[in-house]
């Protein structure tokens, strides 16, 4: 097992502008970071999660040493209405990272998916979480990412959905240290990037990115009930577009739970 590792010269987790932090087992990085509130960006890395959270309170289900599991904590300076939209520009900033890496055919689900196996397939290779406090009037986000690089046979099994994991798709597979490397490095940059000019400036290499981009969807909203429609990119504050025999409609939260080609029955 390549270890997570901050001090070895060659291998270790280093990225510029972040304090690295690496634990071996705890409950959820994002809720250790959640209770802190530094003058400097952290990156906590952990080997094992015992508690790891998916959205709207899901379990993130991960192996010990089989993923990279990490969050970072940083203060964000923009207004507090447009981080709705966050999850959608770090799904861009980690699938930048990982095609770099030669996983050339990941691809984002909306909301907070990494997926891979090229659009039509859709293999779960990872996941993202945000989430954020108010303190003396600054806004701390936590970008908490969990990516599969190991296999791990039952996992697939257990959600009850196909998964994937960098090991299928990069020969040599890079070692965990470099993906948490590679994503966090491209995180930071977005966020940066967001601060400046919020998810517009995310909003046509995400749609790119989609993998259910002009796909007639069926969307499960929070109170159970479901509306379908033909994927049609993203409203200004991060809702997914979808086109209906009654025009257009706008859904900000709610999960995928099929998709198809348009058109077909």
């Amino acid at each position: 097992m390549d270890r997570l590792d901050k001090s070895k010269i060659a291998t270790r987790i280093r990225v510029p502008g972040l304090e690295i932090r690496i634990v071996e087992r705890c409950t959820s990085t994002n809720a250790l970071l959640l209770g802190e509130y530094p003058g400097h960006p952290v990156l906590l890395a952990a080997e094992d999660q015992t508690a790891g959270r998916g959205q709207r309170g899901r379990r993130w289900r991960s192996a010990p040493g089989a993923g990279a599991t990490f969050s970072i904590l940083r203060r964000m300076h923009c207004a507090p209405r447009s981080l709705a939209g966050l999850s959608l520009a770090v799904g861009v900033a980690a699938a930048r990272a990982l095609h770099a890496l030669g996983a050339a055919d990941v691809a984002l689900k909306w909301p907070n998916d990494l997926l891979a196996g090229g659009k039509a397939a859709g293999a779960k290779l990872g996941g993202i979480l945000i989430e954020t406090r108010m303190r003396a009037g600054e806004i701390f986000a936590v970008v908490g990412i969990g990516i599969n690089c190991r296999p791990v046979r039952t996992l697939a099994a257990r959600l009850r959905r196909g998964v994937c994991a960098l090991d299928d798709l990069v020969h040599p597979a890079p070692a965990r240290n470099a993906v948490i490397c590679a994503v966090a490095r491209e995180v930071l940059i977005a966020l940066e990037a967001f601060e400046r000019a919020g998810l517009p400036a995310f909003a046509d290499e995400w749609r790119a990115l989609h993998a259910h981009e002009g796909r007639r969807l069926r969307v499960r909203l929070a109170g159970g009930h479901t509306v379908s429609g033909v994927a049609d990119g993203l409203a200004p504050g991060g809702a997914l577009r979808l086109r209906t025999h009654r025009g257009t409609r706008e859904v900000a939260s709610g999960r995928i739970i099929s998709a198809r080609m348009a058109g077909t029955a």
